[in-house]
């Protein structure tokens, strides 16, 4: 039984690592400030013999260094992802993101763990020439905050591998979806029919064309990827062979719902600051390997929906952290 360390470990990913960690025996070390987690997506793995949390900051560097004590591989997956209002707040991705990715990676280095996973995003390749991009695309400029501060994590990360012989496996995430979702498209989109059934803004024009990937089609891949890439540093892009249309999105989310809202739009190829009119990751590397997701865009998007319908309280609580 390996004890393992996830940090974010009530946030929508980190928490459905946690339950899959658990269930395939492993004893596990939570780490959550629950500034944006939730308390209620660990309500299974807090009556689970072999589940610790912890509450801290991972601002808080002596704290962390006694909270990461005998764990053999840390899971890296919190971090502010507020892609769409990171201008609001610049301070916030490098603080959350990158001092706190610091911070882990000391915590490491004092306990003598050498083995990081870490969560990161389509977002640090800003607006790729090359589409699907791969892992090796060149950088380009940055195009958000947010972005900005995971490619300084990454790094960080492959920094320390060279310096003190740590080994990481760095997942670049297309948009995730399903069950513990409380931001995104689906969350906005929802939120909104739900005040008004007839009318839905748009932002962009509705022509930005996005891929997701399931959550547990996530968590597969991420074991997947430990099991079966050993080198010192493995970066590799999580995500599907299709992408969509933002407008094949809410037509997805209408008839699911049943409603014929009129759609107002507004303007320009891109909804925000950062947003990427065309994100689609080339996710040759992991499929060559063996992986592949079970469900569709389409099916993963009508889960989160239908996690959002069933589970209005999570709603709620995200309203009220904004």
């Amino acid at each position: 039984m390996k004890k393992l360390l996830v940090t974010g470990c009530a946030g929508f990913i980190g928490s459905n690592l946690v339950d899959r960690l658990l269930a395939e025996g492993h004893q596990v070390t939570g780490i959550d400030n629950f500034s944006t987690g939730q308390r209620r997506f660990l309500e299974g793995a807090l009556s689970h013999p072999h589940f610790q949390l912890i509450e801290t900051d991972l601002l808080d560097g002596a704290s962390l260094k006694k909270a990461f004590a005998g764990a053999r591989v840390v899971f890296h997956f919190a971090a502010n992802a507020d892609v769409r209002f990171g201008t609001n707040h610049p301070e916030k991705d490098l603080q959350q993101n990158t001092i706190a990715t610091f911070n882990v990676l000391e915590a490491m280095r004092a306990n003598g763990i050498k083995e990081i996973a870490f969560s990161s995003t389509s977002a640090v390749y800003g607006e790729p020439e090359i589409v699907p991009t791969p892992e090796n695309a060149p950088f380009p400029v940055q195009a958000s905050l947010y972005g900005a501060s995971k490619s300084a994590c990454e790094g960080l990360i492959q920094a320390y591998c060279e310096g003190f012989g740590f080994k990481c496996w760095i997942f670049r995430f297309v948009s995730i979806m399903g069950e513990r979702y409380t931001h995104g498209h689906v969350f906005d989109f929802y939120k909104k029919l739900l005040e008004n059934p007839n009318e839905l803004l748009v932002l962009g024009n509705g022509l930005q064309k996005k891929s997701y990937l399931y959550v547990q089609d996530c968590v597969d891949a991420i074991f997947f990827s430990m099991d079966h890439f050993n080198d010192k540093v493995n970066i590799l892009n999580l995500g599907t062979n299709e992408y969509c249309q933002v407008n094949d999105s809410v037509a997805w989310i209408t008839s699911h719902l049943g409603l014929k809202p009129e759609l107002k739009y507004s303007g320009g190829d891109r909804g925000w600051v950062g947003d990427n009119p065309f994100a689609f990751l080339d996710v040759s590397k992991i499929t060559k390997a063996g992986w592949e997701p079970k469900l569709t865009i389409k099916e993963s998007i009508i889960k989160t929906l239908e996690f959002l319908q069933n589970n209005r309280w999570a709603m709620e609580k995200r309203e009220g952290l904004a």
